[in-house]
């Protein structure tokens, strides 16, 4: 075992007590350079450890332990979800330091999240104290910067160099975008960031892009011009944003090989953790860290009094880092990001000799949710092969449950929750997940009706997200000519060229001749403004009276309904062209939310035949206004699939199973695409720890239209004897259950298992392909048998008392058990005489006394 002792130190000048230090490191960060522990590498498993190496390794099982003791060039330990990984980390690093094998200095583990770095570095400190102190633990920006700002003049840059965030970069791209007047070929800051995010994590500079770029065309042109003069306005500004900071100590060490070799002679132990989402400069920056220096340099460091005796090999070179990757290729769900999942695959092919270790004892979930999460990533061939395995038992059957709408299939988890909770399962220790955003105005609407306490994690409520309150906002201004606010908030969205400046001249000019906003609008000409900006406003002023005319009673074509008025303000004003054509991945979210939106005024008219605009704007109004609901024991946090990842819950509903959704329709015709969905679906699958339920519908909003969804192929891998369908795909069909809605079911509709989903009907488990020769899919009747709506009404005056008899829009008639909570928030227990017990908002429950 290497010791703190210099082994070429003789006994004439052993170690001093004082570190020698690098130039620009002080004391309190740890950067002994001198006397340092061998911070060279061995040759396969630890030798041997004492009482602190045993109290390390308490508890481990045998795959952790050889993963914390193994000591060789390169170690790649395969954590399988709730492996433990974590503590296995920070124990190897305690070991290190423990066993005097390394200074804590001589150690960079690299997170990606600062709340992942806070909690590995008080995991140390836990198990060694003070001892831990000097360790770099850190995200890899974090680290970046620290490296950056002790060379930055080397790196062209000054000390107190900026940093630009996402909204210093796009009010960069604004100005500039502008002044080349290049948002008339499409450009916005929002796609052109994106777009120079993903060059720059390539490790792409504006030269290397202009020279492949095709010059011929005109969008190719504008883009390398706006990327030149970020590139200059960030220089001169002396400022990178967060991009650069990978990218600009990547290219400091390939420039100043010198440079790179104090860090590499540094850290000896390089720890990095979610490898598979690791992009390509970030790949980049590792290999930086680890290579060897040359025994040149090597020497011409010795000289400088920078002591590498101690490290060198019998070349007189310094042994590359020893590098230890912690990742799991079946999470890799971040391609959308730039992640590169061949950074993990590949990593024996990079690091040869690398030892492999894997964690695939799972500490979270039961049994049965693992033999699920096993089937079902079985089938993607890019994947070193492993099962996960529990020592707690099979637990609960995962729930499966066919709905025959959206709002259906959120009573259903309404119903769960409740019933969850009911047995004693706090409200916090449940998760509701879905692929899209847009799938959560269902889900929402339900579970405000149903007076359960939610909240969203990582995005927002529907109707509080821009793009729904822009697509209101007209409908509003439609409705309501006089309202100021919804004027200002549509008068530039989508972009018009329309500015600050000329909207407070329009209100000067409403304010000096005694008119509305809106009758102003119409008057713009009289303003003296320019005439593109002028043809702005006069067409804007337009489309909103030629909407208010489709609702006259007396329009000759008849009055239009909400779902109309939406589409027709909607293509008038591109409001949804801007967001469908946009280069920008959250655009295409966005345009989801507005389609699913415009689905709802369909949901609307379908459900309230004689309801007119402001009916639909009441409604809305009354859910988008629902106090959050108080509870000691938390809210359900529902979230998107991607959000999910590295939470855990008791009890998780996955919901939307189906074609077109998991997998989503994007990614049908990407390469990989199917496969990582599948792993998204997996990390979903592997954040449950006790119950699992998996939903989906037999008709869903897509693209603003009412459509048959099918079952995901994905449920089809997990094997039947571990679901217990409510009411499978093979019940839940307008064919009496004669044929299960399997996409590869047998032209017989046999099925096995529980309702008629599974086992042997199916063929060709492994297919990514919708089988060719089937029978049409069963169109959606107009009316399900227990259909759900979304019908909310006013109660604001309706008292209830244990005892009154209700009638409900969805759930027929029941009795009031008992009412709870004050004011908006008072909640009504219902036994419903054919639908069991519910609890209902009093506030907007579409219910009457009776």
């Amino acid at each position: 075992m290497t010791t703190l002792s210099n082994p070429d130190s003789t006994p004439a000048n052993q170690a001093s007590a004082v570190p020698i230090i690098l130039d620009g490191y002080g004391p309190g960060q740890g950067a002994a350079f001198g006397a340092g522990p061998g911070a060279g590498h061995g040759n396969g498993q630890g030798s041997g450890h004492g009482a602190g190496e045993s109290r390390l390794l308490n508890g481990l099982n045998p795959q952790q332990r050889i993963a914390v003791e193994y000591r060789g060039p390169a170690l790649l330990i395969i954590a399988g979800a709730g492996s433990g990984k974590t503590s296995v980390l920070t124990r190897r690093v305690a070991s290190l330091i423990d066993s005097r094998e390394a200074w804590p200095s001589q150690i960079l583990a690299i997170t990606f999240t600062n709340k992942a770095a806070a909690e590995m570095r008080e995991r140390v400190h836990a198990l060694l104290g003070q001892g831990a102190d000097g360790m770099w633990i850190s995200t890899f920006h974090s680290s970046c910067v620290r490296i950056l700002r002790r060379e930055a003049e080397k790196a062209g840059l000054t000390t107190n160099f900026s940093i630009y965030d996402s909204s210093d970069t796009r009010v960069t791209l604004k100005r500039i975008i502008k002044s080349l007047d290049a948002d008339t070929l499409g450009f916005t800051p929002a796609n052109v960031s994106s777009k120079i995010s993903k060059l720059k994590n390539e490790l792409a500079d504006v030269d290397s892009y202009s020279r492949n770029a095709n010059m011929s065309d005109p969008q190719e042109v504008m883009f390398v011009e706006i990327f030149r003069q970020y590139t200059k306005r960030l220089r001169d500004a002396s400022a990178l944003d967060f991009d650069d900071l990978i990218g600009e100590t990547v290219y400091l060490f390939r420039a100043f090989p010198k440079v790179a070799a104090l860090y590499r002679r540094r850290f000896r132990h390089i720890l990095v953790d979610e490898y598979q989402d690791t992009n390509h400069a970030q790949y980049s920056l590792i290999r930086e860290l680890t290579r060897p220096v040359t025994a040149e340099i090597a020497e011409e460091m010795e000289a400088q009094g920078l002591h590498v005796r101690n490290v060198q090999d019998a070349t007189g070179a310094i042994p590359g880092a020893s590098l230890t990757v912690v990742g799991d290729s079946d999470q890799s769900i971040y391609a959308f990001r730039g992640a590169d999942i061949r950074n993990i695959s590949e990593f024996e092919r990079d690091f040869p000799g690398a030892q492999v270790v894997l964690l695939e004892q799972n500490y979270r979930s039961t049994q049965n949710i693992l033999s699920a999460a096993n089937a079902v990533i079985g089938h993607n061939f890019d994947r070193k092969d492993k099962k996960l395995w529990s020592a707690d038992g099979p637990g609960e059957k995962i729930v499966g449950y066919t709905a025959y709408s959206g709002h259906d299939e959120a009573q259903f988890v309404a119903d769960e929750i409740e019933a969850l909770h009911s047995s004693g399962m706090a409200y916090r220790d449940m998760a509701v997940f879905y692929r899209t955003n847009a799938q959560t105005r269902a889900l929402e609407e339900i579970l405000v009706r149903a007076a359960v306490p939610y909240r969203v994690v990582g995005g927002t409520k529907f109707y509080e997200r821009a793009e729904i309150k822009d697509a209101l906002a007209y409908l509003i201004a439609v409705a309501n000519p006089a309202d100021e606010l919804a004027l200002r908030r549509i008068l530039n969205t989508p972009k018009r060229g329309i500015g600050p400046t000329t909207e407070t001249a329009l209100l000067s000019f409403a304010e000096a001749n005694g008119i509305s906003y809106r009758q102003a609008m119409r008057d713009a000409a009289a303003l003296g403004l320019g005439p593109k900006v002028t043809g702005s406003i006069l067409q804007l002023a337009r489309l909103l009276d030629e909407a208010a005319l489709k609702l006259d009673p007396e329009n000759p074509a008849g009055v239009a309904n909400v779902a109309e008025i939406l589409s027709f303000v909607l293509e008038e004003s591109g409001l949804l062209a801007v967001l469908r054509n946009s280069r920008d991945p959250q655009d295409e979210a966005r345009a989801e939310n507005i389609e699913e939106f415009v689905a709802q005024t369909k949901d609307f008219n379908r459900e309230n035949p004689d309801g007119g605009l402001v009916d639909f704007l009441t409604q809305v109004s009354l859910v988008a206004a629902a106090d959050d609901l108080d509870d000691e024991s938390g809210t359900v946090s529902l979230m998107t699939l991607h959000t999910a990842k590295g939470l855990e819950y008791d009890a998780v509903f996955l919901t939307g199973v189906e074609e077109g959704l998991l997998p989503h329709q994007m990614s049908a015709g990407e390469p990989g695409g199917p496969a990582e969905e599948r792993r998204l679906f997996y990390v979903g699958i592997t954040r449950a720890k006790k119950r699992l339920y998996l939903s989906l519908a037999m008709s869903r909003a897509q693209f603003g239209e009412v459509n048959v969804a099918m079952p995901s192929r994905y449920l089809q891998e997990i094997p039947v004897e571990l679901i217990d369908w409510k009411q499978s795909p093979g019940m839940a069909n307008s064919r009496g259950g004669t044929q299960p809605r399997a996409l590869n079911a047998r032209r017989d509709g046999f099925s096995g298992g529980s309702g008629g989903y599974g086992g042997s009907g199916f063929r060709g488990s492994s297919s990514e392909r919708v089988p060719a020769g089937l029978p049409p899919a069963p169109k959606p009747k107009t009316e399900w048998a227990n259909r759900i709506t979304a019908q909310v009404r006013d109660n604001g005056d309706l008292t209830l008392e244990a005892g009154d008899r209700i009638r409900h829009v969805d759930f027929g008639d029941g009795r009031v058990n008992q009412v709870t909570g004050e004011g908006t928030k008072r909640i009504a227990h219902v036994q419903f005489d054919t639908s069991g017990a519910k609890k209902l908002l009093i506030k907007v429950a579409p219910i009457e006394k009776i």
